[in-house]
This record gives C-alpha cells, structure tokens and sequence, in this order.
C-alpha cells in the first residue's frame, strides 16, 4: 500500500471474492464485497449483490480476500 492510500499492485487475481474499502469522491469510505471480475493498471471491478463496482486503484484503502457466503439454512 502507498502512502498516499491505493493498493499497488492489486494482489488478487479476478474470480477471487474479496472485500476492498475506498475512499467516495466526497471522503467518506465505503465498502464493496463480492467477486472480483476485473484489473487493470487504474481501475478493478467487484461484482456485489448491488451490482458492478468500478474503483479507482488510487482510491483503495484496504483490501483482503473474503471466504466464500455461508450456505443458506434450512427453514
């Protein structure tokens, strides 16, 4: 992680689930949990149950590999 927050590289490879936290444009900081589908050298994209989320790499304060949803329970 740098200094001036962004996690480069990105150490995970898409199809892995992960949590990344980051910063919003006006400073508060949000989660995003799910997939990863893609990475480039500015950008990666987490699938989540919302949707696609498009994060900027700069942006990213924490990030970390997430095990997989527990299986429903039987009612």
């Amino acid at each position: 992680m740098s200094d001036d927050f962004g996690v480069l590289p990105f150490p995970f490879a898409p199809g892995t689930r992960v949590t990344v936290r980051y910063l919003l444009p006006d400073g508060r900081a949000t989660d995003a949990l799910g997939y990863l589908l893609s990475i480039d050298d500015t950008h990666c994209v987490v699938d989540t149950k919302r949707g696609n989320d498009r994060i900027a790499l700069q942006r990213i304060i924490a990030a970390k590999a997430v095990p997989p949803p527990p299986a429903p329970r039987p009612r």
